[in-house]
């Protein structure tokens, strides 16, 4: 079953915040340090008085806080208004809403890995909203085909012909809900989708929106009755990104929020606009394309993959298709703190998203209580950072 938004009327200006909603400080926000922290401002981004090269390495868990460059975007200062307009709507999700930005730049796919209840449709939803995109929800479910994703063909009486009908994938922004719950035949359908960014019917390649991002979720807890994805298929995902319970204060938040008669099925009346286009995205992505990526970074990056196959509690290390999202998610991590070039530190910051769901662990290694976040943090240890 799917249900999908039509497309927002585009304004013929992004909507300005409100008093109340505005940031307490005058500069634009824009993306800080750690991928996960609140916006700050150029004084509070300005950089760090110990060499990036010096700081202790980054944990899987947590991503690596570096120092920051300033560069003027207006590309950039309209989608890091994005996670603010979000927050109207959601909150505690701001690595998630950074993750969401960094796979549209780089055009890639996201899993999110949550209990029920934390607001991921929410996000996805407020996300398109705040962009101005198509937004579709397909519940994948045990008797879910193939066909009720991608669309199938229907015999018009009237013409005595078949005519295709466009599915659910046909849209900007795809949340694949609870997409271990369907089998493989049905996951499997949108591989093409996701890689080659069309859908064949009869011989013939349809393609697809542009942006098009799909956004699938997993329950991490609750494993009866699902088909667990596959290593080459969790392999197409350029980010998992782990969506964690609220703080008590955020939770707290999110019922003062309720009680006070939010909506989240009405947005617009919790003051949630469009700041940003599509235009901006692939203003973006030009920009990124122009920050420099060294050969020290490449040889790191390489050295962390073949690390990753060495490590004795590891069946299967990250492949070079790993290592190649992991540039690309560093290369747009730089250009969105606004630097014209990729550190190590970026690197570090975005590895545990990247990586750590295409490894593989011995069994006996996950019996000892190892994780693939801990394997990944020694790797990130190990490997001597470029200078």
């Amino acid at each position: 079953m799917s249900d999908t938004a039509p497309r927002p009327e585009e304004p013929q200006s992004a909507p300005p915040l409100a008093p109340s909603d505005a940031p307490p400080t005058p500069p634009t926000p824009r993306f800080s340090a750690d991928p996960g922290a609140s916006y700050a401002s150029a004084a509070a981004d300005a950089p760090a008085s110990e060499p990036a090269s010096e700081a202790a390495p980054a944990s899987a868990s947590q991503p690596f806080t570096g120092p920051s460059d300033t560069v003027t975007s207006p590309a950039r200062d309209a989608l890091g208004r994005i996670r603010i307009e979000i927050g109207k709507a959601v909150v505690g999700q701001d690595r998630a809403v950074t993750g969401l930005v960094i796979a549209l730049l780089c055009k890639g796919h996201v899993l999110l890995e949550g209990v029920p209840g934390v607001a991921k449709t929410l996000l996805v939803r407020t996300m398109a909203q705040t962009l101005g995109l198509e937004f579709s929800r397909v519940q994948f479910t045990p008797d879910l085909m193939p066909g009720d994703v991608t669309g199938s063909l229907v015999y018009d009486a009237r013409t005595a012909a078949f005519s295709f009908r466009q599915g659910p994938v046909f849209t900007n922004l795809l949340l694949a809900d609870e997409i271990n719950r369907t089998p493989p035949k049905t996951q499997s359908s949108l591989l093409e989708s996701m890689e080659e960014r069309q859908v064949t019917v009869d011989g013939d390649s349809l393609p697809l929106p542009d942006p098009f991002l799909v956004i699938a979720t997993q329950n991490p807890i609750e494993y009866e009755g699902t088909y667990p994805l596959p290593e080459a298929q969790l392999d197409r995902f350029m980010l998992k990104l782990p969506i964690g319970l609220p703080e008590r204060a955020d939770e707290a938040s999110v019922l003062r929020r309720h009680a006070d008669g939010f909506n989240p099925r009405d947005l617009a009346a919790a003051g949630v606009g469009r700041v940003a286009s599509a235009a901006d995205i692939e203003a973006g992505r030009r920009e990124m394309a122009t920050v420099d990526v060294s050969d020290d970074i490449i040889n790191y990056v390489v050295d962390i993959a073949r690390a990753t196959r060495e490590m004795p509690s590891v069946s299967l290390g990250v492949s070079p298709r790993g290592a190649t999202a992991l540039i690309a998610a560093a290369r747009a991590w730089a250009w969105m703190r606004g630097r014209t070039f990729v550190s190590p530190d970026d690197v570090k910051a975005l590895a545990a998203w990247t990586l750590a769901h295409r490894m593989q662990l011995r069994p006996e290694a996950e019996l000892e209580g190892v994780t693939r976040e801990s394997v990944l943090t020694s790797v990130l240890a190990s490997v001597p950072v470029p200078r």
